[in-house]
């Protein structure tokens, strides 16, 4: 199956190029915190890029399935947001506009506004926030609570950008009501404890419940925060029936759907917004990463009657910056015109195939889960005899799959952080999620071709055996 590693991982590195690498990455570790993430798993300095492609200082060529944690939509430096980006520098239009109107703000937001999904579109308004995603859930969930008038909020394990949110959202004087944390479906590791159950039954009866019980002050939480596919959390997807068993449950009660699309939107599972899979039309919308184009920006989509703060309730700085705005307006026309979104649920529909056959070669191989270009293989632990788990179909509408009475094998973290150092090796970029650091996350640019998404596969099924054979023999009789 394997090419020679060093031949696809790229050419020989010009004279000195290893010194310029080394010296960098010497430099980084003493100026900065130890908190670093990916530089330190992935020990490149990035010099040139272009599409898939990452050429490193030491002139090796690696294909990014990081995706700069998905605000690559279009891939590094595609041509249409250079293009954007350019137009704006050239016109000689202030680059930072806080809150005022501009061209560049009209253009993104008349782009946005005719991608959303119906039902929303017509009374939708947009708000500008900080950059991050974490930004934008904080400003969510606080313009519903002061909607509402009420304190807590409902959200779901392992949505990473929620729980950061949300803590941010409230003040420090405050009474940390903060965020309920609910157990959220998933068929791999049941959050229940048992098998052959409907957990998204079990988890919809749950947060009813929750609901139904008074909160603090007596009233139900102001809002339910949920993800449509949770990407740190493991690139868990949300069946459709609970994503319409969770819009019924809300609006029954009259308590606002926040849906988190801050990796999950422009096109990236195989629809444009991945709540749209399930048909629910949520209260608010919280979307980042890709819709700057890769540059910084996030807003928050709300029903307009939401939208009862008073002028400089929220304000952010950098709300304004018109090359992401400019940069994510000619993203979210080039994924729509160019139907980006229905080859992104073709070309991960084969992925998803081809990455359940590996895991029936490789026991170490205990899932493969995701939608459309966000996907993950679980590595655990490995047993005598391999326990194989049937995933549901992610519309529940569908005939069951049976599940098997073994319980989950323990998540195999260093496995996977092995997988992840061998891919570099090969020239593949890949990253790790899961609550263990066990899922290998491939988000590759939704502009990938098929012969490119072979190559991607070609060389993780080689890390994985590669892994498999090191650790073969050293699972417990």
């Amino acid at each position: 199956m394997a090419r020679n590693a060093a031949q696809r991982a790229g050419e020989k590195a010009p004279p000195g190029a290893r010194t310029v690498r080394e010296a960098v990455s010497r430099r980084q570790p003493a100026r900065e915190p130890a908190a670093r993430t990916y530089a330190r798993a992935l020990p490149i300095v990035p010099v040139r890029a272009r599409g898939l492609t990452i050429e490193g200082a030491d002139g090796r060529r690696y294909l990014d399935c990081v995706s700069g944690a998905g605000t690559l939509a279009l891939g590094h430096n595609h041509p249409v947001v250079l293009e954007a980006i350019r137009k704006v520098l050239d016109s000689g239009a202030p680059l930072q506009v806080m809150d005022l109107d501009s061209p560049v703000r009209d253009a993104f937001v008349t782009e946005l506004l005719r991608t959303l999904p119906s039902g929303l579109a017509d009374r939708a308004r947009v708000r500008f926030c900080g950059p991050a995603g974490t930004d934008a859930v904080a400003a969510a969930v606080g313009l519903v609570r002061t909607a509402t008038g009420r304190t807590g909020t409902i959200t779901f394990s392992d949505g990473r950008d929620a729980v950061t949110g949300l803590d941010e959202s409230t003040p420090d004087d405050a009474p940390r009501t903060g965020a309920a944390r609910q157990p959220c479906p998933q068929d791999l590791h049941c959050p229940y404890g048992v098998v052959d159950a409907p957990e998204a039954e079990l988890a919809a009866r749950w947060t009813e419940s929750a609901l139904d019980e008074a909160g603090p002050d007596g009233r139900p939480p102001a809002a339910v925060l949920l993800d449509p596919v949770q990407g740190g959390g493991g690139v868990v997807p949300a069946s459709d029936a609970w994503m319409r068993r969770m819009r019924q449950i809300t609006a029954d009660r009259s308590v606002p759907l926040i849906v988190d699309e801050t990796e999950t939107g422009v096109g990236r599972t195989g629809a444009f917004w991945g709540v749209e899979h399930s048909g629910v039309t949520p209260d608010v919308m919280v979307l980042s990463k890709a819709i700057g184009g890769s540059l910084p920006l996030a807003v928050v989509v709300h029903r307009a009657d939401l939208g009862t703060w008073e002028p400089g309730a929220h304000v952010a700085a950098f709300r304004g910056n018109q090359l992401a705005m400019a940069a994510g307006a000619a993203t979210l026309a080039h994924v729509r015109k160019n139907r980006l979104a229905e080859h992104a649920a073709t070309l991960g529909s084969r992925l998803l195939t081809q990455l359940r056959t590996l895991a029936r070669e490789f026991v170490c191989i205990g899932g493969v889960h995701g939608r459309g270009l966000m996907t993950g293989i679980e590595l655990v632990a490995a047993e005598s005899e391999p326990s194989i788990v049937t995933e549901r179909p992610h519309d529940d509408r569908a005939a069951p799959s049976v599940r098997s009475p073994r319980p989950a094998r323990p998540a195999a973290c260093e496995l996977a952080a092995a997988v992840q150092r061998e891919c570099l090796r090969r020239g593949l970029i890949v990253d790790l999620a899961g609550r263990r650091s066990n899922v290998v996350r491939l988000l590759p640019p939704l502009t990938i071709t098929e012969e490119q998404a072979a190559a991607i596969l070609d060389r993780l099924a080689d890390a994985v055996q590669a892994v498999a054979r090191d650790h073969a023999g050293q699972a417990p009789p």
